[in-house]
């Protein structure tokens, strides 16, 4: 560590990333090496910053596989050299990436903060400084030499929160995310509160940062509704490749007790398709055999999802399946926390 802490900040792309020219109305890619200079304000922050940008900043619609190792590959190049990490993305798909590299690292013990905002950081009215401001801060934040955050974060509109536990809820509100099954990590008010007792820390200093970039992302998320047909979910049988389907059910994880859904979700899980049940709900957990309507998954052998996000599901699942594990192990670990994204 040294006395002051190095920050980097990693830019992908996004509409944080985004300035205005007043002449042609445009919005242009802001240069973000020069962001003492266009944000001063950094300057009273006690740390040193330093940038690295995507050659090609991309749109947070264009997010993928190779996008997510690309992030990954930077911090790991650059984690010995740095003290905290704050990654700017485009907010729609945020939730996604940030969960990914939180299981692409193992005995993390440095901050990776995750934002962006709702507005260019050109703009009058943008949430893009104060994000950028305190995720800064966030990241630089120590307590007797060791970072306080030794984890993957979101931070956005005043709230730091576990990035795999996270939901962006409004396209048009400063508060974009929410974490309905786990309370915010930091609040940032007339001064920055970490819940200290809800952090992530690492005890085992003398283990490495292990980097796993082996994702498989031959996946689908398959919604309920009421309504649906034999013919549309049995199409999904005929995808070549399919490993995984993070199923969205109703509630509790109640589905429909149809013998013909029942039926095509055993041939799934005979063709070796792994099947996770997660709620639609914003908020709550997947409560296997709670009602009749459940009972059958549970007896299948549909992975329980819990309380997870879909969004972290799908990261999760990408993640195991590339660990190319057996099944019982694939169950074991998607069904118990391994980055604090499920309650135990």
């Amino acid at each position: 560590m040294t006395s002051k802490p190095k920050i980097l900040i990693v830019y992908t792309g996004g509409t944080i990333g985004m300035v205005k020219d007043y002449k042609t109305k445009a919005l242009k890619a802001f240069d973000f090496d020069q962001i003492l200079h266009k944000i001063p304000e950094l300057q009273q922050l006690n740390c040193i910053i330093d940038t690295i940008s995507f050659k090609n900043p991309i749109d947070s619609s264009d997010m993928n596989i190779a996008y997510y190792i690309q992030i990954a590959e930077i911090i790991a190049d650059k984690y010995n050299d740095f003290d905290g990490f704050v990654v700017l993305t485009g907010s729609d798909t945020m939730s996604y990436v940030s969960s990914a590299i939180s299981f692409m690292f193992e005995n993390l013990q440095k901050p990776v903060i995750f934002t962006g905002s709702q507005l260019p950081i050109g703009d009058l009215r943008t949430d893009a400084k104060e994000n950028l401001i305190t995720s800064i801060e966030i990241a630089s934040a120590q307590n007797n030499g060791e970072p306080i955050i030794q984890e993957v974060g979101l931070y956005f509109e005043y709230k730091l929160y576990r990035a795999n536990r996270t939901t962006k809820i409004s396209a048009e509100h400063f508060q974009a995310f929410s974490s309905m099954n786990y309370p915010p990590l930091a609040e940032s008010g007339v001064h920055l509160n970490f819940n200290h007792a809800i952090l992530t820390a690492n005890t085992k200093k003398e283990n490495k940062l292990i980097f796993r970039k082996r994702l498989c992302s031959n996946i689908v998320i398959l919604k309920l509704f009421p309504g649906i047909t034999e013919a549309v979910i049995a199409n999904y049988l005929n995808i070549k490749g399919l490993k995984g389907i993070v199923l969205e059910t109703y509630g509790a994880g109640n589905a429909p007790t149809s013998e013909w859904f029942l039926k095509i979700i055993e041939k799934f899980i005979a063709n070796g398709v792994y099947i996770v049940n997660v709620t639609q709900c914003s908020g709550g957990s997947v409560m296997p055999g709670h009602y009749e309507t459940s009972t059958r998954l549970k007896d299948i052998g549909i992975v329980n999802g819990k309380d997870i996000t879909t969004e972290s599901a799908v990261a999760k699942m990408m993640y195991l399946l590339g660990e190319n594990l057996a099944k019982e192990e694939f169950k074991t670990y998607f069904e118990m926390p391994l980055r604090g994204e499920i309650s135990a």
